[in-house]
């Protein structure tokens, strides 16, 4: 059964994790990254009594990682990984949920098809964990994906780097604020759950079109203006966004950077049942970088979405987004 071998693997993880914690001083989720590397490399690589030794190889020969898939795999360890943020963890770097991962690689999957592409390059600019993109990575496995990530928290960066590993995925991963100039190639999608706040760097702020004249910029707003510099002509931006994003006081200055530089392909609005608090409600925003040539759509996507455990519901999102794009493409 797919859930057992999912528990099986989380309570190596964790067993092993806690025993690292206390044989070496770390914190849970840096004692993750440890074992995660030793599961990888067959190996305990860390000083430890013979006692701790011999109980982690225990747990680590019951389990068989090429009997597992992917997704059991990434599952398992997302289970682990957020065990160890509810200490760690402020709000903004929380992990995207599953369902909504799984749903922007539904609705990618029906943008690719349309645009009749099989190989494409991907960033996430917040890439955390690495959890979103292996959700994506996983869902749409029939592609070759050329990934890039970017995370300025070094722990969170070596998770998404044990993770990848774990499941043999491919990756690059950049250790840095994602606002200073990257040295990546525009990409032909790039995915992100937007850090919400204030950027607190002026210095980089400023080279901005959406950095504000008195105080700090929004970090978010200027996300989008980094991910739309370093995506291709034609490529898309998939966004997980909050609710609020287009009020406020410097709402009309993002509206007229997306005028100049994206058209909006969708927008679709998450359940608030997802969310412990309406305020910190969030939706998907699909943008289209410009390109000479093409026109903007002749009506933007709009939908609210049930809750996405009704698989039938989400399905039924992916079949409207399938719709629009033929009625587009006409």
């Amino acid at each position: 059964m797919l859930g057992s071998k999912v528990e099986n693997l989380f309570h190596v993880l964790d067993q092993t994790t806690e025993i690292l914690m206390q044989s070496c001083q770390l914190t849970y989720l840096e004692a993750l990254v440890e074992t995660g590397e030793n599961l990888f490399q067959g190996d305990i690589l860390q000083p430890v009594d013979d006692v701790a030794k011999k109980r982690m190889e225990k747990l680590y020969q019951s389990i068989k990682l090429e009997m597992l898939s992917k997704e059991e795999i990434r599952r398992a360890f997302q289970l682990v990984t957020l065990k160890g943020m509810r200490d760690y963890v402020q709000p903004h770097h929380q992990m995207t949920p599953d369902s909504i991962g799984i749903l922007i690689s539904g609705l990618l999957r029906e943008f690719l098809i349309n645009g009749h592409i099989e190989t494409f390059t991907l960033l996430d600019p917040a890439v955390g964990t690495g959890n979103l993109v292996a959700t994506i990575q996983n869902q749409l496995s029939d592609y070759a994906i050329e990934a890039y990530g970017v995370e300025v928290d070094d722990v969170l960066l070596k998770l998404a780097y044990v993770q990848a590993n774990l499941q043999e995925q491919s990756i690059q991963l950049y250790n840095q604020d994602a606002l200073e100039p990257l040295f990546i190639d525009p990409v032909d999608v790039v995915v992100s759950d937007l850090p919400v706040g204030y950027y607190p760097r002026k210095e980089f702020a400023k080279e901005y079109q959406l950095d504000r004249e008195e105080g700090h910029a929004f970090s978010h707003y200027l996300f989008i203006e980094q991910s739309l510099k370093h995506t291709k002509p034609g490529g898309l931006l998939f966004f997980v966004i909050p609710n609020d994003l287009f009020e406020g006081e410097d709402a009309a200055k993002l509206h007229a950077f997306l005028k100049e530089h994206a058209f909006i392909q969708g927008l679709i609005q998450l359940p608030l049942s997802m969310f412990k608090n309406e305020r910190n409600a969030k939706s998907i925003f699909i943008l289209k970088k410009k390109k000479e040539g093409e026109a903007p759509p002749k009506k933007v996507f709009m939908a609210q979405m049930p809750k996405l455990t009704n698989k039938n519901a989400v399905q039924d999102i992916i079949s409207q987004i399938r719709i629009w794009l033929r009625e587009e493409a006409k």
